[in-house]
């Protein structure tokens, strides 16, 4: 089982992953940084495999060599719910 980055839905996930595979349900790719297991917000070019090339865009589907589903994402496809708290406790 693996989790979508963008709805936050479980798949299982399948044995190979290319760059045409999408979520069951919400049709996002699953062959992307965000649903990477290497993919860090904070680091380097927002990836954690030094080795890696840039991919510009962490939402559309890409053909990194380095790709490893990640079981558990962080964050929603359209506002963490994180950030949100923390940006409620600097509301005025």
């Amino acid at each position: 089982m693996a989790t979508c980055w963008n709805c936050g839905k479980t798949y299982d996930a399948p044995d190979l992953i290319t760059r045409e595979t999408e979520c069951p349900h919400c049709a996002a790719f699953l062959r992307s940084c965000r649903n990477c297991e290497f993919y860090d917000p904070l680091a380097h070019n927002e990836c954690r495999e030094p080795q890696a090339e840039l991919q510009p865009d962490k939402e559309r589907a890409n053909a990194c060599d380095y790709f490893r589903a990640a079981k558990a994402v962080r964050a929603g496809g359209k506002k963490a719910k994180g950030k949100g708290d923390f940006d409620a406790l600097f509301k005025d």
